[in-house]
């Protein structure tokens, strides 16, 4: 398969005009950032909402997500090898389904993950200095989009670091919970399994595995896109399920679905019921620091989204300059980092995680019904993967609450409103 492959998308990379940013990223930093942008704040906010939502089918709702999310990865992995550029899904769209498509993909992608950046942000806060938790958000925005502003390589950096400590921090959450003394198997055991519960979890927990794209939208920075990239993504997605399944169960074993779904702060109710209560401020933490990765990756993936927005007029074009020594999309960068900074000054937006999802999965709905068009010497999974995709997209864009599903239909809409003024 891969001899069929590799040629089609190594013409492609001698057609492709010189990249326009500085490829910098390995296979090896490329995963620290897909694992950065899924291995934080997800895991720390989604799992209440999501045990709320399936009970004791937590683990089922955790399976489903994942799958979808494979689904994903792989179409996004195909498409990104083929088009190695900044914008992932917009560019993909533009180019496999129409111009409107890849507007649709690309404008749901930068209002969700703005909301998502803001939410990451007070999240962040709240857990390191609740007091004065919006001026803390104010700093951390402005922090990480400089980090970002001075190019990839710094970006990759940070997020190896935070990647690191939080990973650590996830270890010993899984070793109090294990060891506190409250494991019971009697809590895997679901008395009875509600379908549409499950699947609303799968859509809530689907924004904790949503990050692996950033490796995609980064496109335009990795070292040999055609190779890089289809390792990068499904190596970010393995261990990053890893590691959820890990924390899933044993905050499972220890407390059960229903002390999960009662809790603001569910890992720490895991360990809090044990004996080592005292290890509870690790996760406080953790989830400060996890929060900030996020953050660092949302910004840098919405910046080279709205770069090349930007680049073909459905953005203002003065958004895709670049800055001619660190090679990053500056302007679009401070941008975003200006508006996000607004955002937790006046609103808290934490709730929009219901409302980031739904527009996330139409993104990726797109990106499957764009590697459902790859001819077979272009691919190289099994078709059905992106029909599959594009079906559990839907299906958990559906399933996600009414409110959100109206709220992100409604944005969809306006964007789609103004793009059709535009051209008129």
């Amino acid at each position: 398969m891969c001899t069929q492959y590799a040629p089609v998308a190594q013409v492609r990379m001698n057609r492709a005009p010189a990249t326009r940013l500085a490829r910098k990223l390995g296979v090896l930093d490329a995963v620290v950032i897909g694992m950065g942008s899924m291995i934080g704040a997800g895991i720390f906010a989604a799992l209440a909402p999501a045990a709320r939502a399936a009970g004791a089918g937590l683990l089922v709702a955790l399976a489903v997500a994942a799958f979808v999310a494979y689904c994903n990865a792989t179409s996004s992995a195909e498409l990104a090898a083929l088009y190695p550029e900044s914008g992932g899904t917009y560019v993909y769209g533009r180019k496999r389904l129409s111009p409107f498509a890849g507007f649709v993909a690309g404008f749901g992608f930068v209002v969700g993950k703005i909301a998502s950046c803001a939410a990451m942000a007070l999240t962040f806060a709240d857990y390191a200095w609740p007091a004065l938790s919006r001026p803390l958000a104010f700093v951390a925005v402005v922090a990480m989009t400089a980090i970002n502003c001075f190019g990839i390589a710094k970006t990759a950096l940070a997020t190896r670091v935070i990647v690191a400590f939080v990973l650590a921090c996830l270890a010993l959450i899984v070793f109090a919970a294990l060891a506190g003394g409250t494991v019971q198997a009697s809590h895997l055991a679901p008395r009875a399994l509600d379908a549409a519960g499950i699947l609303q979890a799968a859509g809530f927990l689907f924004f904790a595995f949503a990050g692996y794209a950033r490796i995609a939208t980064l496109g335009e920075e990795v070292v040999d896109p055609a190779r890089t990239i289809p390792r990068a993504i499904p190596l970010a997605l393995g261990l990053t399920l890893a590691v959820y399944a890990c924390v899933a169960v044993s905050a499972m074993l220890a407390v059960g679905a229903p002390a999960l779904a009662a809790s603001s702060a569910p890992l720490v109710t895991a360990i809090a019921a044990g004996d080592y209560a005292m290890l509870t401020p690790v996760v406080r933490i953790g989830a400060s620091v996890a929060s900030l990765g996020v953050l660092l990756s949302l910004l840098a993936g919405i910046g080279r989204t709205s770069f090349a927005m930007a680049a073909n007029r459905d953005l203002p074009a003065w958004l895709a300059a670049v800055h001619p020594r660190y090679r990053v999309p500056h302007r679009a960068e401070l941008v975003i980092g200006a508006i996000v900074a607004a955002i937790v000054l006046v609103s808290d937006v934490r709730s929009a995680i219901g409302f980031s999802s739904f527009a996330v999965l139409v993104y990726y709905g797109i990106a499957n019904a764009s590697a459902w068009t790859l001819a077979p010497n272009e691919r190289r999974r099994p078709r059905w993967l992106a029909v599959a995709g594009v079906a559990g997209c839907a299906v958990l864009a559906l399933s996600l609450p009414l409110a959100s599903i109206v709220a992100g239909a409604l944005v969809l809409a306006i964007g789609g409103l103004g793009y059709a003024f535009r051209w008129r």
